[in-house]
């Protein structure tokens, strides 16, 4: 993995830490679109949410009765979402996820473009998807590589599939509940509006 330099492209703290100093807010502070489609059909109960950056998806979650962990490397991020959280009560955890595998159990564990190299995804998400409680669902989305626009990813390498997920997971402890690429409205490389194509997988927990 390169950036345009040919430079190893290493995602540890200063990196995102870094990325997150570049501007005052970095994301939009809404919500993903699939998570609160999704988890608006669950019933709340705790959730985790893997690098959650500035807030946004954790702020949705607490705000719709659910019990929420977020947890992210960059400690910018993570003083950023500390700092807009209001009266919301959210538990934060600086934690490299890279090698996290979480202490507890949750109802819901959710991944939002959380993009790694190829041989990282299977053990990445298969801790995170340890930490699912018996009839909990794991919700990952990430940016599809049959976006008309994968080639021109920064690190297209990084993309994945419905398959390169739903294989992780054993068909006698989870059932798919969702494994599809979605459309959504988005930017093209040009700054124009276009739409996007996202890999949505959601398991759940036998």
């Amino acid at each position: 993995m390169t950036t345009h330099d040919d430079a190893p492209t290493v995602f540890d703290q200063p990196f995102w830490d870094n990325l997150y100093t570049e501007r005052a807010m970095r994301w939009s502070g809404n919500a993903n679109p699939v998570l609160v489609t999704e988890a608006s059909k669950l019933e709340p109960g705790t959730a985790l949410d893997i690098g959650s950056g500035e807030g946004g998806d954790a702020f949705w979650l607490a705000d719709n009765g659910w019990t929420t962990t977020g947890s992210d490397i960059s400690v910018v991020a993570l003083d950023r979402a500390r700092q807009a959280q209001g009266e919301r009560t959210i538990e934060w955890l600086h934690r490299d996820l890279l090698e996290w595998a979480p202490e507890s159990s949750y109802d819901l564990v959710t991944a939002h473009f959380f993009q790694l190299p190829p041989l990282q995804v299977g053990p990445a998400f298969t801790r995170f998807g340890n930490a699912v409680a018996a009839g909990g669902h794991l919700l990952i989305v990430g940016h599809s590589p049959n976006d008309a626009m994968a080639s021109q990813h920064q690190h297209a390498e990084m993309l994945f599939g419905v398959d390169s997920i739903t294989s992780l997971f054993d068909g006698d402890q989870w059932t798919t509940v969702v494994a599809e690429d979605r459309v959504r409205a988005g930017n093209n490389p040009d700054g124009s509006h276009g739409e996007r194509i996202d890999t949505v997988v959601l398991l759940r927990r036998q």
